[in-house]
């Protein structure tokens, strides 16, 4: 994966247009357009200590909220 998805959170993010910690509500009106499971799966999998040992991009805060890990990877 490209990390598309996660490249609009930052910029919204950066924008202001989402505000940390952010819920998946959250997610879904700061960034339109992605697939309805995308906005939940994306932010759990790769949360900071996933069993699944993919990239960690998120730390959940409480569950179902979420902030990107700083600093923020692949030269977003």
């Amino acid at each position: 994966m490209s990390h598309k998805f996660y490249r609009d959170i930052v910029q919204a993010v950066r924008a202001g247009k989402l505000k940390e910690p952010f819920t998946i509500s959250d997610l879904r009106a700061a960034c339109p357009g992605w697939a309805y499971n995308t906005y939940s799966t994306f932010p759990n999998k790769h949360r900071v200590g996933n069993p699944g040992g993919n990239s960690e991009l998120f730390i959940r805060v409480a569950p179902g909220k979420f902030k990107l890990v700083r600093p923020i990877k692949y030269g977003i």
